[in-house]
Order: C-alpha cells, then sequence, then structure tokens
C-alpha cells in the first residue's frame, strides 16, 4: 500500500502536478474546506459571507460545463472525490441507465440552503450578525485623511 504524504508546511507552488498532488492527498478536513460553493448575490448580502460549504439538499446552479443554467438539489457529496452530484443531473449509459454526473464545487452557485440542521443554522446566525456589524463599519464616514500636497516640480532649462 501506498502512503499518501500531506505536508501541513507546503505553503505554495506554481507547478500545477504539486497543486495537484496536495489536494489529492490531502486529509478530509482539508478536502472539506475546498467543498466551499459561492453564494448567490441575494444570499451572500443576507449572510454577509462569499462562500460556503456544500451539503446535501441545498440547492445550486450550475455555472459550467455541459449542464450550465440547470438548477437542482443536491443529492450526494463525494468528499474523497471532491465531486457534488445534483438531482436531474444525469448522463444515459449505453445499457440505458443514469448515473448522476459529478460536478465540482468551483462550477456551482448555491441558491438555497437546506437549514434543517440547527448547528448549521446557528452558525450561519452568528455569520449574519458578524456581517451586519461589518456593514455598520463601513456606513460610519471615517474621518478624512489630509493629504500632502507635492510642490510643483522644478525644471531648469540648459542652454
Amino acid at each position: 500500500m501506498v502512503q499518501r504524504l500531506f505536508s501541513t508546511s507546503w505553503k505554495k507552488s506554481t507547478q500545477p502536478r504539486k497543486q495537484r498532488k496536495y489536494r489529492y492527498n490531502a486529509p478530509l478536513h482539508v478536502k472539506q474546506k475546498m467543498l466551499h460553493v459561492h453564494l448567490a448575490p441575494s444570499l451572500r448580502s443576507v449572510y454577509g459571507t462569499r462562500q460556503l460549504q456544500v451539503r446535501k439538499g441545498d440547492k445550486v446552479r450550475i455555472l459550467r460545463g455541459q449542464f450550465r443554467k440547470k438548477e437542482g438539489k443536491v443529492e450526494r457529496v463525494n468528499l474523497k472525490r471532491e465531486r457534488v452530484f445534483v438531482h436531474g443531473v444525469e448522463l444515459v449509459k449505453h445499457d440505458g441507465t443514469k448515473v448522476l454526473y459529478p460536478l465540482a464545487p468551483s462550477n456551482l452557485l448555491l441558491t438555497d440552503l437546506d437549514l434543517s440542521d440547527k448547528k448549521r443554522k446557528r452558525k450561519l446566525e452568528q455569520l449574519k450578525a458578524k456581517g451586519k456589524e461589518a456593514a455598520k463599519k463601513e456606513t460610519k464616514d471615517p474621518e478624512p485623511k489630509e493629504e500632502k500636497q507635492k510642490s510643483p516640480v522644478k525644471t531648469t532649462k540648459n542652454e
């Protein structure tokens, strides 16, 4: 059995192969953070955050690929492969059976959230409160900063 190597000290690399290796070998608690999906603008203003982790029961819209502009409910999330399966997004195999099509979370947009989980609901309420505080800070007029005026540049003519 090949041991999966994952370095917590890994910072960055410009090489795509190393980036893929990092994602592939990442433990599940790190891959979980990679399953965040952008929120629709209406939800973004409500909760004050740009993205949330997708979970079963959420409604999403597909932004890229052959199924773009389709909306559906998330049926399954595969954490190991970092893929999301949406109801109604299926491929028909040669024998006629339908199979759910795996989608990357970066190609999705959350349009409606499943709030049946109390823990998730509480977390979203905290985000909402935090977002309101940030909005209040932005609306307050900060004191205008005094700008230093630059002295005009003196040019000398060489004759």
